[in-house]
C-alpha cells in the first residue's frame, strides 16, 4: 500500500496514475447527489453495513490477489470499486445530515438551549442573524430541578436588538436562548430564492427568532481560537480602511475585494458588476489568491537555483497564501482557493510531471470528505469550473490564433481565459443567476489591469499602514467603479431573465462540452452530436416559449405585510399591488415570477389592501370561474392612453 492506495492491483488505480483522484472523485460526488436526500436514520446503518463489506472485500482481493488469480476479473472489480467509492460519497452524505444523529438538538425536550455563535454576525435593519451550534438543551424537571443534555446541531438565529443598547456578539459567544424554534419554511411563491434549500446544503433545517431580553450572554467563548482571530483581524483592518476611505462605495468595495468584508455593499454597485459579468472580482476566491502567488512566485525567482532554496521559496509562499487567508477572516472561498493553490503549489514545485487535473480533484476530493454538501454551493461549483476552464479550454482556444507581435499575442491570452471561464461557467451562470453579461469579454479587459493594482495596493496601505497611498487607492477605485457603469449602461449590456431547467441545463452542458471536445480534436462526429443536442435544447427552448403565449393564470403571492396578484394572459400581465416595482419585496418576491413566466408586458395597478381586487375575488365561491372572467374583463378593457382599467362594473362580470 503506498499514499492509501494499494499499487499491485490494478483495479484500485482503474487509470493512469497521473489521472487516478478524479476518478475517485466522480463516483464519490455522485454518491453524495444520490443519497442527499435521504431523510431516514436507517440508512446510515445500512450504508455503512455496504461500505464495510465491499471495504474488506477489496482488502482481502488485494492481499490475495495473485493467489486466487484476481487479475483474471478485472472488470468486474474495476465496477465494485467505483461501487465502494459511490457508496462512500453516499456514506460521507448521509452521516454529515446533523438532523438525522441521535443527539439533534430538535428531536429533544428543552427549555433553553445553549448555542455559540459559529460565524460572524450581521446587523441589518436592526436585525442581527448568525449561524449557531447547539451543545446542550435544558429541561425542567417536575421536581423543579433542570436537566442538562448534551445535543448537536445548528439553527439560524435572528435577534430584534434594541436601538439604544443593541447586543455585541462575536464569533465563538456562548448564549443560553429561549428554544421558540420552527422549521425553515419553503418558499412561498413561484420563482422564490428556496431559502430553504440553501440554509439545508449548510446543515441548517430551524431557526428562532428572538427580542434582545431572551437570550443571556454567557462570560465564554468556544469557538476555534485561531478563526476568532482571523475574524477580529479582519474586523481590525475594515475599520482602518473605515477610516481611511470616506466614500461609502469606495470603502464597500475595498472591504469586499481585499478582505472579502460584502455587508457594506450596495445593491446599485452590486447590480454593475453583475451586468458586466466582473462579479468574480468582488469575490474573493482563486482570481485573488493567484495574483497574490504570481507576485511572490516573480519577486522569489532568484530561490529557483538550487533544491534547498527551492523549498524555502515553496514554504515561503505556502506561509504568506495562508497568511492572507488569515486576514480575510478564511472565508469560504479564499479557503478553497487557498487549499487548491497550496495542493498545486507543492504538486508542481517537486513533481513537474503532476496531472493538472488530478490536483484539482485532489483539493476538491479534500474539500467533499470535510463537508459533502459544498457540492450544493454555487462559490464551490463556479471557482472550481472555472479553474477547469482554464486547464482545458484555454490553452485550445490560445492555438486558435498565434499572432506574431509580443504585445497582440499577450492580448490574446488573456482574452483566451476570459473566453474559457467564461464558456465553462455560462450554463451554471444563467441557471443560477438567469442573466448573461453582454460585453463580458470588454469589462473583463478593461478590469484586470485595475484589479490588480488595486489588490496589491490594498495589501500594501494594510500592512505597511501607509495612509498617503489612500488617495491614488480611492481614485483607482473611482475609475474602476464609474468604467463599469458606462459599459453597464451600454445598450443590450445583459440578457436577463433567462430561465432555464434542470433538464435544459444538461442539455446545455453536454452540447457545450461535445462543441469544445469536436473543435479542439477536429472531430465531426462530436460535432454533429454536439448539434443534436444543441437542437433539443432549442426545442424545450421553444416549447417553453409556446407555453408562455398560451398561458392563463393568476399568481396570489403571499408576502408578509403587503398583497400582491398577478393576472397572466399569454405574455401580458396586470399587477394588483401596494408595492412599486423598486421596491426591494417586489423584486425578491414578484419580479422572478413575471420573469420565469416570460412576461414582457406589466400592467401595475395600484390597490391597498382591503381595496384590491386580489382580496374581493377570494371570497368568491366559484374562484377558478372568477379568476378567468376578471382576467379576461382587465385585459380586455385596459385603457393605455389614460394607464387605467375599467372596473367600475367588476361585480357585474360574473
Amino acid at each position: 500500500m503506498k499514499n492509501g492506495l494499494f499499487i499491485n492491483d490494478p483495479v484500485m488505480i482503474p487509470a493512469k496514475a497521473g489521472m487516478v483522484f478524479l476518478r475517485i472523485l466522480l463516483p464519490f460526488i455522485l454518491g453524495i447527489i444520490t443519497f442527499y436526500d435521504i431523510a431516514n436514520p436507517s440508512f446510515v446503518y445500512l450504508i455503512g453495513t455496504i461500505y464495510l463489506v465491499i471495504f474488506s472485500f477489496l482488502i482481502l482481493a488485494n492481499s490475495y490477489y495473485k493467489r486466487l488469480k484476481i487479475y483474471k476479473f478485472k472488470s468486474w472489480l474495476a465496477c465494485l470499486t467505483y461501487l465502494f467509492l459511490f457508496i462512500l460519497g453516499a456514506f460521507a452524505s448521509i452521516l454529515n445530515k446533523q438532523c438525522l444523529s441521535e443527539n439533534y438538538f430538535k428531536s429533544k425536550h428543552q427549555d433553553y438551549l445553549r448555542v455559540s455563535v459559529c460565524d460572524e454576525p450581521q446587523l441589518k435593519s436592526g436585525i442581527l442573524r448568525f449561524k449557531a451550534k447547539v451543545s446542550k438543551s435544558y429541561s425542567t424537571q417536575k421536581n423543579g430541578s433542570v436537566e442538562s443534555i448534551s445535543t448537536s446541531g445548528k439553527l439560524m438565529v435572528s435577534i430584534k436588538t434594541d436601538s439604544l443598547n443593541p447586543v455585541q456578539l462575536a464569533y465563538g459567544n456562548e448564549l443560553i436562548i429561549s428554544p421558540k424554534i420552527t422549521s425553515i419554511a419553503a418558499p412561498y411563491n413561484p420563482s422564490e430564492f428556496d431559502y430553504r434549500s440553501w440554509l439545508a446544503a449548510q446543515n441548517i433545517y430551524h431557526q428562532v427568532f428572538l427580542k434582545q431580553h431572551q437570550l443571556v450572554k454567557l462570560n465564554k467563548n468556544s469557538g476555534n481560537p485561531i478563526i476568532a482571530f482571523a475574524l477580529a483581524l479582519r474586523a481590525k483592518q475594515v475599520q482602518f480602511y473605515r477610516k481611511l476611505l470616506k466614500d461609502d462605495d469606495v470603502f464597500a468595495v475595498a472591504s469586499t475585494l481585499i478582505l472579502g468584508y460584502r455587508s457594506d455593499l450596495s445593491e446599485e454597485t452590486l447590480g454593475i458588476y453583475s451586468k458586466t459579468g466582473t462579479i468574480h472580482a468582488l469575490s474573493v476566491s482563486g482570481m485573488h489568491v493567484g495574483l497574490i502567488y504570481m507576485v511572490l512566485n516573480w519577486l522569489l525567482q532568484y530561490l529557483d537555483r538550487n533544491r534547498l532554496l527551492k523549498i524555502g521559496k515553496v514554504a515561503l509562499i505556502f506561509i504568506l497564501i495562508w497568511f492572507y487567508a488569515l486576514l480575510t477572516g478564511f472565508s469560504p472561498s479564499v479557503l478553497r482557493s487557498a487549499i487548491m493553490l497550496s495542493v498545486y503549489i507543492i504538486a508542481k514545485s517537486f513533481n513537474r510531471q503532476s496531472n493538472s487535473y488530478n490536483i484539482i480533484s485532489f483539493a476538491a476530493f479534500c474539500l467533499l470528505v470535510y463537508d459533502p454538501f459544498l457540492i450544493w454551493d454555487v462559490g464551490f461549483q463556479l471557482s472550481f469550473l472555472a479553474v477547469l476552464g482554464l486547464i482545458y479550454l484555454q490553452p485550445k482556444i490560445h492555438n486558435w490564433w498565434h499572432p506574431q507581435n509580443k504585445w497582440i499575442s499577450k492580448l490574446w491570452s488573456i482574452i483566451a481565459m476570459s473566453l474559457a471561464a467564461q464558456l465553462i461557467t455560462f450554463p451554471l451562470s444563467i441557471y443560477y443567476f438567469h442573466q448573461f453579461p453582454i460585453y463580458f469579454l470588454i469589462s473583463n479587459l478593461f478590469i484586470m489591469l485595475p484589479i490588480a493594482l488595486l489588490m496589491y495596493l490594498g495589501i500594501i496601505i494594510l500592512l505597511g499602514k501607509l495612509e498617503f497611498l489612500a488617495p491614488t487607492f480611492e481614485w483607482l477605485i473611482i475609475f474602476t467603479n464609474s468604467g463599469l457603469k458606462w459599459i453597464a449602461d451600454l445598450p443590450l449590456a445583459s440578457l436577463s431573465a433567462i430561465w432555464i431547467n434542470k433538464a435544459e441545463l444538461w442539455l446545455l452542458c453536454i452540447s457545450l462540452f461535445l462543441f469544445t471536445s469536436a473543435l479542439a480534436g477536429f472531430k465531426k462526429r462530436l460535432l454533429i452530436c454536439s448539434l443534436g443536442c444543441f437542437m433539443a435544447f432549442q426545442s424545450l427552448l421553444t416549447y417553453d416559449k409556446l407555453k408562455a403565449v398560451h398561458q392563463k393564470k393568476i399568481i396570489v403571492f403571499n408576502l408578509r405585510k403587503n398583497c400582491a396578484t398577478a393576472f397572466i394572459s399569454s405574455q401580458r400581465a396586470i399587477v394588483f399591488t401596494q408595492l412599486y416595482p423598486d421596491n426591494k419585496a417586489f423584486k425578491y418576491f414578484i419580479q422572478p415570477a413575471l420573469d420565469e413566466h416570460k412576461i414582457k408586458e406589466i400592467i401595475y395597478l395600484k390597490g391597498d389592501k382591503d381595496t384590491t381586487i386580489a382580496n374581493f375575488r377570494l371570497q368568491d365561491q366559484d374562484v377558478t370561474f372568477y379568476n378567468y372572467r376578471i382576467n379576461r374583463y382587465l385585459l380586455s378593457n385596459y385603457d393605455l392612453k389614460t394607464n387605467k382599467a375599467h372596473i367600475e362594473n367588476l361585480e357585474g362580470i360574473k
